[in-house]
């Protein structure tokens, strides 16, 4: 069973997240805020790119670790760790997606979901 998280954690959430997938150099991350939508499975998507499948396993494995020592969260669920084109890190109230490039554009979550608030953070480097 995992616990319910109020609006102000899944925010903490969201920006640990940012910060884990910034620490391994991900690109065009983007958050988006789906609190203020109605039937969304969670209050926040977010979104990076890497530019190999070998990144895209990096940025993956910090986001687990930066979110399990700063908040002591970890996923509840994941997806796509076998071939890193994309890879999903659910933690309810926020979900993770980090995509080989070539893949982000294929299923362009962002334009799914263009009703929520977007956030684009600036890449690092």
């Amino acid at each position: 069973m995992y616990k319910i998280k109020n609006d102000i954690d899944s925010k903490v959430l969201c920006d640990a997240i940012v910060e884990g997938m910034q620490e391994n150099k991900a690109k065009d991350i983007v958050v988006l805020d789906l609190r203020n939508i109605s039937n969304a499975v969670t209050d926040f998507f977010v979104i990076c790119s890497g530019e190999s499948s070998v990144q895209v396993d990096g940025i993956a494995s910090t986001v687990t670790r930066h979110t399990r020592k700063e908040l002591q969260e970890k996923p509840w669920h994941q997806e796509g760790k076998t071939t890193s084109e994309w890879v999903l890190l659910d933690y309810v109230s926020v979900v993770a997606h980090i995509f080989y490039k070539d893949a982000r554009h294929f299923y362009e979550l962002e334009d799914l979901w263009s009703d929520a608030i977007r956030t684009d953070i600036p890449n690092l480097n």
